[in-house]
């Protein structure tokens, strides 16, 4: 095992080839341990016959020819240079024996016969046919020399057959393994040509997820290179929420999990300088058994690594159209539910009371009470036409038809104006209608019908869920190239996980404890649209108990805006109103003032009592 490692550590790092590797390994082994015989040989022969002649230096120096070789493979990776030494040194130190010695000669000769094995452990052809043809002419010019030509001719045929058996034999090897190595380069071809079909990333990890080697092809998909996943590279553009995950599936896999999948977020493409961008990947891993692998380690898996970005964001597409067909039908069976009750209510007075009146049995004989029934199904019938309007705006923004008609307006007449439709119905809950304006409000280009709408729409909720004794303030502010519309109440509030909702069509949020007010849930939907096609924006502030506040952002000319600027969906930020004050800013400070005079003047602005 010792030898082993210490074979393994003296390979060129430049040998990555599994085959090449274990070549390199036996043949720096095999070395070592005829260096280390020849140490132990020339210590024996020293100590028994004492100071070597010249010749007996000479085969001496020759013994350690392996160690040479170990140094040329070592330093070079270059593994037929070292059998060339090799070679030479295994052919003079069987001259050197022959000639030392010469009873000894058949013996020593008989070394060349390895020649031909020493150079096919190279996995060269060529050199192997050098050593055989460098043998065969050691061996005749080594017999000659040492016992002449007419002696022992028994000796030389043996060696010669012995040198042509071991050459032959030599070649056939070489030409097996060539044979066994084109295969296995066929099969790798194919393999490769199957991973970069599929597209998908090969790599071989250890235990603890670093890449040891990366297959031909499949990382392009990923915006990688293969060099960019080798050791830690892989680890590391891991998103750092994922790597858990990753590590566990590949521990898993290590002690012999069959198939183990993790799902993570891989960094492609972007340098570490630059802000990142995440891809999804799947990574499948398994362990490699020896019987498949018989170089890696036990404890080595497999790993196939499959960009599923597009499947992930196909999902993500597929979950938000199931959403948002949920979300249809939702609003679909809220609209059947509040709009048919809208319906049905008004509809009902005004053919019950219709009937009364068109009866000569049943209408009342006192004309007070005839001009009662008359309003009733009057009052009924501007309902129902509200709420047809809502419905008909609704769908004309979400179909794209509805169209504006821009001019010149002042505000402070729109919101007077408001402020008068809504004055009864205040006053009939109990409510004070404030206004705030500036005297130097800009004019603003706008359509005037869909301002008009969007005040009587939030003036209307804010009046109808504030309790008696409350106050709706209506305030407007230049900011810039816009106008601030904001409608404060002192009403009942919106709960939290209401708020998300508000402005979804037919979507009614819930007071504080159960619901008491009727309505479509068109009201803002209906001015959402009505922003957003104005290029506006919408903040909404609020919690139970503690009234809302609602402002609505437009531009001063919203014709100057891009197209793009403009949907039929105003974007809707909310957040949650904390216990401090009610009416939020200035108007908190204006709660504790006088409020129930006809006016007065702070901060050279006139706040007026509808």
């Amino acid at each position: 095992m010792k030898l082993n490692a210490l074979a393994s550590a003296l390979t060129h790092k430049s040998v990555c080839d599994p085959v090449e590797v274990l070549r390199h390994r036996i043949f720096i082994g095999a070395r070592l341990a005829l260096g280390v015989g020849a140490l132990v040989a020339s210590i024996v022969w020293l100590a028994g016959k004492g100071a070597p002649t010249p010749v007996e230096a000479l085969a001496i120096a020759f013994a350690f020819a392996p160690l040479l070789c170990i140094f040329i493979v070592s330093r070079t990776g270059d593994l037929p240079a070292a059998a060339g030494m090799g070679l030479v040194g295994l052919i003079g130190l069987s001259l050197s024996l022959a000639f030392a010695n010469p009873a000894f000669a058949p013996f020593a000769l008989a070394l060349l016969v390895l020649s031909p094995a020493e150079a096919a452990i190279a996995g060269s052809s060529r050199l192997t046919i050098a050593a055989a043809m460098a043998a065969a002419s050691a061996l005749l010019v080594g017999w000659q020399m040492s016992l002449g030509f007419t002696s022992g001719l028994g000796w030389f045929a043996l060696l010669f057959l012995g040198l042509a058996f071991v050459s032959a034999a030599s070649l056939g090897a070489l030409q097996m393994q060539r044979l066994v190595r084109t295969i296995a380069d066929g099969r790798a071809g194919r393999h490769d040509a199957l991973v970069q079909t599929l597209g998908d990333c090969v790599l071989e990890m250890d235990r603890s997820g670093a890449v040891l080697r990366a297959g031909p092809g499949g990382a392009e998909s990923l915006d990688l290179s293969a060099r960019e996943l080798m050791g830690r590279g892989l680890f590391e553009r891991i998103h750092i929420g994922d790597r858990p995950a990753f590590l566990k599936a590949v521990s898993d896999a290590a002690i012999g999990a069959v198939n183990v999948c993790a799902s993570v977020r891989l960094r492609v493409g972007a340098p570490r300088d630059c802000a990142p961008s995440f891809g999804r990947a799947e990574i499948r891993v398994r362990r490699i058994e020896a019987s498949q692998h018989p170089v890696a380690s036990p404890h080595h898996v497999i790993g196939i690594v499959r960009d599923v970005t597009a499947r992930f964001e196909h999902e993500a597409v597929l979950a938000q159209a199931r959403s948002q067909a949920e979300s249809t039908n939702l609003w679909k069976d809220r609209f059947l539910a509040n709009v048919s009750h809208e319906l049905r209510t008004p509809l009902n007075a005004i053919i019950g009371f219709s009937e009364i009146l068109a009866s000569e049995k049943l209408a009342p004989v006192d004309p007070v009470r005839s001009r009662e029934y008359a309003s009733i199904i009057n009052e009924s019938g501007h309902h129902l036409l509200s709420v047809v309007n809502s419905i008909l705006d609704v769908s004309k923004m979400e179909a794209g038809s509805f169209t504006l008609s821009p001019e010149a307006l002042d505000l402070a007449p729109l919101v007077d104006q408001s402020c008068d439709i809504l004055r009864l119905k205040a006053e009939d809950s109990g409510v004070v209608l404030i206004r705030d304006l500036p005297v130097d409000l800009p004019e603003i280009v706008a359509d005037r019908r869909a301002l008009k709408q969007i005040l009587i729409n939030l003036m209307s909720n804010a009046v109808k869920f504030t309790p008696a004794n409350g106050r709706v303030l209506v305030r407007i502010r230049p900011e810039g190239a816009s106008l601030a519309i904001s409608v404060t109440d002192t009403g009942v509030g919106v709960c939290v996980r209401d708020l998300a909702r508000l402005g979804d069509p037919f979507f009614q949020a819930e007071g504080d404890y159960d619901r008491r007010y009727e309505g479509t849930g068109l009201g803002l939907s209906v001015v959402r649209g009505l922003v957003g096609l104005h290029g506006g924006a919408i903040s909404l502030e609020s919690a139970p108990g503690e009234g809302t506040r609602v402002i609505v952002k437009l531009p001063l000319d919203f014709r100057t805006l891009p197209e793009a600027n403009r949907t039929a969906q105003a974007r809707i930020e909310t957040c949650a109103r904390g216990p401090a004050g009610v009416l939020a800013g200035g108007a908190a400070r204006l709660r504790g003032d006088s409020l129930m005079t006809d006016s007065f003047m702070r901060d050279e602005k006139v706040i007026k009592i509808a």
